[in-house]
């Protein structure tokens, strides 16, 4: 089976959203124009604009018609798609931790999502945490931490000691069918929290 080449648009795009991340364009400056970065790049406009927008919509860049592209501060206006991006290029920043910070923010989501489970949820669904937390950003957030934690490649030996506590599980899913909602957001972190590596 013959190896396909990524296009050239997503090429320009990982090369310019890394060097906007290690901060070669800092927040407010603008990019080069798209017929010099063609030229820098040795390739044509078009495919330049494609990775440009592609770099707006991950809020990276303002594109300005007319004017120049001037580059955000992508921790103030970048979602979670940059996550699974970052992850998925093994490109992050220095100092980003994406392990620790995708774990994190999954029990944060998943605590909370216990919480208004034990409270929202009937009898029959109650053990199906954030599907039934009936908070759709939830929800999302929690796909695209999974579909990053899938991309991350984490070591089983990760999540392994979480997996094998199965009486905080039983006890999680006791505090739900109970209503308990301070008790299952307690017993969710707690479970979840086992998973995040020690701080050095």
């Amino acid at each position: 089976m013959p190896i396909t080449q990524p296009p050239l648009s997503s090429l320009i795009h990982a090369a310019l959203r890394a060097e906007i991340l290690a901060g070669e364009y800092p927040p407010g400056s603008a990019l080069p124009s798209e017929r010099a970065l063609s030229e820098r790049l040795g390739t044509n406009r078009h495919a330049v604009r494609e990775a440009l927008k592609r770099l707006q919509q991950a809020g990276l860049v303002q594109i300005s018609q007319g004017g120049a592209t001037r580059v955000r501060d992508w921790r103030r206006t970048g979602g979670l798609e940059l996550l699974v991006e970052l992850a998925a290029s093994g490109e992050a920043p220095p100092g980003i931790e994406l392990p620790r910070a995708t774990l994190e923010m999954r029990a944060s989501v998943g605590a909370d999502a216990a919480r208004l489970c034990a409270r929202r949820a009937g009898a029959a669904i109650r053990a199906e945490l954030v599907a039934r937390s009936e908070n759709v950003a939830y929800r999302l957030a929690l796909n695209t931490l999974l579909a990053g934690q899938r991309v991350l490649r984490f070591d089983a030996a990760l999540v392994a000691d979480e997996l094998a506590a199965t009486d905080l599980i039983r006890a999680l899913v006791a505090a739900i069918a109970d209503r308990d909602e301070d008790t299952a957001e307690r017993r969710a972190r707690n479970l979840l929290n086992r998973s995040i590596p020690k701080e050095s």
